[in-house]
């Protein structure tokens, strides 16, 4: 998976990264590898802090729609290009939301994409929880995501009552394993 996403990451890294005299152009490889990191920890962190039904929504959604994992991921990769390559601030976010919003969205497409296998959910989702989901069915869960205590909104009630109920004790028992 992140070699596929370093891939994406340098497709749309173009003049925002290769281009940029702020950038050394022996530094442009491991700009592009952290900005494939950031994503990457960022979606972690959102997993290990709870907020699986924002990870979940915005793959179902396949990226589209304005985001608090891409913005977050966004803040975190400039943070990384100011103290790491010395761009200032301007310079580090005009990077960053050029290179992963863009990328991201492509992931998240790719993801939802039947017809694309360069990046599974499954997988993301097993090198995100370093091999908890491996027992889950991440594609189905995504597919019965939604309101369903009927709220109004998406939230881990929601998600609660995805396990709810006789035949899916299995599941929910592997689900603890991966919240805990």
């Amino acid at each position: 998976m992140l070699e596929n996403l370093i891939n994406l990451v340098k497709k749309n890294a173009g003049d925002a990264v290769i281009n940029n005299p702020s950038i050394p152009n022996e530094k442009n490889d491991v700009a592009i590898e952290d900005a494939g990191n950031s994503i990457i920890s960022t979606l972690k962190n959102a997993l290990s802090g709870g907020k699986i039904n924002d990870v979940l929504g915005y793959f179902k959604n396949g990226g589209s729609g304005s985001n608090e994992i891409v913005k977050e991921a966004t803040g975190n990769y400039a943070q990384d290009l100011q103290t790491k390559m010395g761009l200032n601030e301007t310079e580090a976010l005009d990077v960053a939301n050029k290179v992963v919003p863009k990328t991201m969205n492509e992931m998240a497409g790719k993801a939802a994409d039947p017809n694309d296998n360069s990046f599974n959910i499954q997988d993301i989702f097993n090198k995100l929880s370093d091999g908890k989901t491996s027992g889950l069915n991440v594609q189905a869960m995504i597919n019965k995501f939604g309101d369903k205590d009927g709220d109004g909104d998406v939230d881990l009630q929601d998600l609660k009552s995805m396990f709810s109920g006789g035949s899916g004790s299995n599941l929910a028992d592997k689900a603890k394993g991966f919240f805990s």
